[in-house]
């Protein structure tokens, strides 16, 4: 009975037509012819007793002859497939065996001599009225190979297509955060295919319009016939030189491209820049300006400039000193106000004075580096003009020295209102407060001693102390002199109050 493809493996079905008259067309075929012809048609055939032991075998395929070896004869069909396959084994037999029609094709793993697996495909069917059995295999070595091809090559395409998102994904990135203007067009229609944020915000257009824009747009007469020019150089050449256009607003942008290739189509890349507006330019004057600002960074006091929201933009050597500061990278972007002694007011109070006076003089305060450390300082600023944004320089000079030079120590008696209210953020409260109170205390002594003739007697009644009370405050003050406690009060110590 021949066998019919009736898969049950997920190879699919399909129907077989079979001899109407198989034994007229056929007669007696003579066993050798037909065992000829059963080898020649499949690649491997078993002769199979009814218990499934191999009594004979034929191979139609060399590639599969070296996995078969001569010890299957006399061996259980069973022995020779893997433990998955077993299963299949029986079901190939009972089917043969009960001869229910056409026989269902069960795909098997045999193990080889080396220990590899050997996938074949089999059907089994009853030799006429005889109990032996007959399974006739296909060899799917090559599908199996052309199958691990196949999924081969579909994980390549997977990686390839992982590693183009995310190559897409670092272009988007690096496309936006660039701050150079950057378009992308398509010199065939004279588009804007693609537009990074700087570009729109250098040709102030709406960002959803200036895609599929034509380019050049908003460019006067001249600048647009050059951009033209540049763009058709870049299409011939593949390269052109940079040139100069000027927008209808005024403002001259120094205009790059490039041409870039993506499949069958030509792009061109057009980067954008605004050419800085200077008046002399000739070496001398760059040498100028290099030398100022060699001799900026190096200046023994500190200097800073930021922006009009007092944000940090650049700082010398000798400002990271003061703050305790290593690199200007630590700084750059940080508000001024940080350091500064009266946080939330000293820097307001600049920034306020440099929007309307744009320069502001010999201002005291502190600095407070980042250890705790604090500086007595004085900052000199001027507002510098840099388009529409604006920004401040600030000149922070230490007068630790000088402080101390003309002030004496630290616990000297201010000596007006005025320095009194200096010490407003730079000491505690209850030290300012100490300091009002010996300040009164003395301005009432001296007043007392110029109301008594400086009767220090009378003064000590008048104040409300004893003499002795009051010897040590002049003492302590300074406005006692040597050996002259005692004058002034005619020899009569008077009578002694406790102070």
């Amino acid at each position: 009975m021949p066998c019919g493809p009736n898969d049950q493996d997920g190879w699919g079905q399909s129907i077989v037509k079979p001899f109407d008259a198989p034994q007229a067309a056929l007669g007696n075929v003579e066993t050798d012819r037909v065992a000829t012809l059963i080898a020649a048609a499949s690649d491997i055939a078993l002769i199979l007793d009814q218990h499934g032991t191999i009594r004979d075998l034929a191979l139609g395929n060399d590639e599969l002859g070296a996995h078969v070896s001569e010890d299957w004869i006399g061996r259980a069909w069973s022995d020779t497939v893997t433990a998955e396959s077993r299963s299949r084994v029986e079901a190939l037999l009972a089917d043969a065996l009960n001869d229910s029609g056409l026989p269902i094709w069960q795909q098997l793993a045999h193990v080889s001599a080396n220990g590899t697996e050997v996938p074949v495909r089999y059907c089994a069917a009853r030799l006429g009225n005889r109990d032996h059995l007959i399974a006739v295999g296909r060899d799917l070595q090559g599908f199996a190979a052309l199958q691990q091809r196949l999924v081969d090559a579909q994980q390549s395409l997977e990686r390839d297509y992982w590693r183009l998102r995310q190559l897409e994904t670092r272009y988007r990135l690096l496309f936006r955060s660039s701050s150079d203007a950057v378009l992308v067009m398509d010199p065939a229609t004279g588009k804007v295919v693609e537009a990074n944020p700087a570009a729109t915000e250098l040709l102030s257009a709406d960002p959803r319009r200036l895609v599929g824009r034509h380019f050049p747009e908003g460019f006067d007469e001249a600048g647009t016939r050059a951009i033209e020019s540049l763009i058709a150089g870049v299409r011939a050449a593949g390269r052109a030189n940079e040139v100069r256009a000027r927008l209808r607003s005024g403002v001259e942008l120094s205009v790059s491209a490039a041409l870039i290739r993506q499949e069958n189509t030509s792009l061109v890349l057009l980067r954008l820049a605004r050419v800085a507006q200077t008046t002399e330019t000739s070496p001398e004057r760059i040498e100028q300006r290099s030398g100022l600002a060699k001799i900026m960074e190096r200046a023994p006091d500190g200097i800073v400039v930021t922006s009009q929201d007092g944000r940090i933009q650049s700082a010398n050597a000798a400002f990271l000193d003061l703050i305790q500061i290593t690199s200007e990278d630590q700084v750059r972007g940080e508000s001024l106000d940080r350091w500064l002694g009266r946080p939330g007011v000293d820097l307001n109070v600049l920034l306020a004075n440099l929007r309307q006076h744009s320069a502001v003089r010999l201002f005291a305060t502190t600095i407070r580096s980042d250890y705790g450390a604090s500086s007595e300082v004085e900052i000199s600023a001027v507002a510098i003009q840099n388009g529409e944004k604006p920004s401040f320089g600030f000149i922070i000079r230490n007068v630790d020295r000088r402080v101390s030079a003309e002030g004496g120590s630290a616990q000297a008696l201010p000596r007006s209102v005025e320095h009194l209210t200096e010490l407003v953020g730079r000491v505690p409260l209850k030290e300012v407060v100490r300091e009002s109170s010996d300040m009164i205390e003395r301005l009432c002594i001296e007043a007392a001693l110029e109301l008594t003739g400086d009767n220090r007697a009378s003064a000590a009644e008048l104040l409300g102390l004893s003499r002795q009370s009051l010897y040590v405050k002049l003492r302590r003050y300074g406005l006692s002199d040597a050996g002259s406690e005692g004058g002034g009060e005619g020899g009569n110590p008077g009578p002694t109050r406790s102070g």
